[in-house]
């Protein structure tokens, strides 16, 4: 089925466009065939407009849709016992389906949908009395079809997206530790902040947390996909850890960069490789962290055991080393980092305790 859809979709044909036009046609169809309307095209309109990328903004776009064509026609039939049907008629419908619904503070598109709808069921409505009704029952059976088609009809899935992110920050956050390093390089001609870096993974977990809200939205009324509701819960936690993994790599960097600006004196060179060794360690925690989030495997979180326990012995090396501090600031600083070091490791620790479910397919 996917494999299809993929080659529909570099001919232009996306699922959201096939989905739309069958919405479009069925919502034609029925509406034809229930209420006998010779052209039911409101129905067939609301189904095209429906039609979105998540069943919530589905239900979102329907609810607008339905709340603004009984708003406009409800104005247009109190309007339609004064006036006639002429430019000025036209004008104050207008004008007051849009300026109510504005001063009610409603969605913008409910706002030019009342305008649209007032404005054909007063130049239509003279010639049928039951135009109005037949207009809001088409409405609502377009957009209910629409939902259905979204929800029924390959349901969009983006987990495996949140997957992806998590992978991705994972290594960013990694590989954002290890670029700290060159920080405790006082030999540098052109000494780095690391700021670059640490803001580069602020937008990797933005970008994560953007893609974890759209997979909580394709959950949301989707009564196909309530299984994975829980495998996205649990992927939030992990999403919500790597945040406070990425607040402790940005304490080491503050740290890292208030010793680099000490007038003091440096680091002894032996130490300096020494706490290299403990953050490029605890760099692969925070990979493999990641990797058993997504997917736990025997080997992946036996890797992971590994990587703790290295990280732990890197750490405790520094830590007999403090006496090679040379003055108590130099010594906070310092000890700040192995502090922040030790939490990113014990963060990644909890989730090494555990066996992960797999993911469910």
């Amino acid at each position: 089925m996917h494999k299809r859809i993929e080659q529909l979709e570099r001919f232009g044909l996306t699922l959201q466009i096939i989905k739309t036009a069958l919405a479009g046609s069925l919502s034609w169809f029925v509406a034809t065939n229930l209420l006998h309307a010779e052209y039911p095209y409101f129905a067939a309109i609301a189904a095209i407009l429906t039609v979105q990328v998540t069943v919530a903004d589905s239900v979102d776009k329907a609810t607008q849709r339905i709340i603004g064509i009984i708003g406009g026609v409800l104005l247009s039939m109190l309007i339609g016992h004064w006036f006639e049907v002429n430019a000025i008629s036209i004008f104050i419908v207008i004008l007051l389906g849009m300026g109510i619904s504005k001063a009610l503070r409603m969605n913008p598109q409910i706002i030019s949908q009342v305008a649209i709808s007032s404005l054909l069921v007063l130049a239509f409505g003279h010639f049928n009395q039951g135009y109005a009704f037949d207009r809001i029952t088409e409405t609502i059976i377009g957009s209910a079809i629409a939902v259905i088609i979204n929800a029924v009809i390959v349901p969009q899935n983006a987990i495996p997206d949140v997957e992806t992110c998590i992978a991705n920050l994972g290594n960013t956050a990694a590989k954002t530790l290890v670029s700290l390093t060159v920080l405790l390089d006082y030999t540098a001609t052109h000494r780095k902040t690391g700021r670059c870096e640490v803001n580069a993974l602020r937008k990797e977990y933005q970008k994560c947390q953007d893609t974890l809200k759209l997979a909580e939205q394709s959950l949301k009324y989707n009564f196909f996909l309530t299984n994975k509701r829980t495998r996205l819960s649990r992927l939030a936690v992990t999403i919500r850890k790597l945040d406070h993994i990425i607040v402790q790599i940005r304490g080491i960097r503050r740290g890292l960069d208030d010793l680099q600006h000490s007038k003091l004196t440096w680091l002894e060179q032996e130490f300096t490789q020494q706490l290299t060794s403990a953050m490029v360690a605890t760099s692969a925690c925070i990979v493999l962290y990641a990797k058993v989030s997504v997917k736990a495997t025997d080997t992946s979180l036996f890797q992971l055991w590994d990587a703790i326990e290295s990280a732990r012995k890197e750490q405790a090396k520094c830590l007999e080393a403090l006496q090679t501090i040379p003055t108590p600031e130099m010594l906070r600083d310092v000890g700040s980092i192995l502090t922040d070091l030790s939490r990113i490791v014990a963060e990644t620790e909890r989730q090494s305790k555990k066996a992960v479910p797999q993911p469910v397919k």
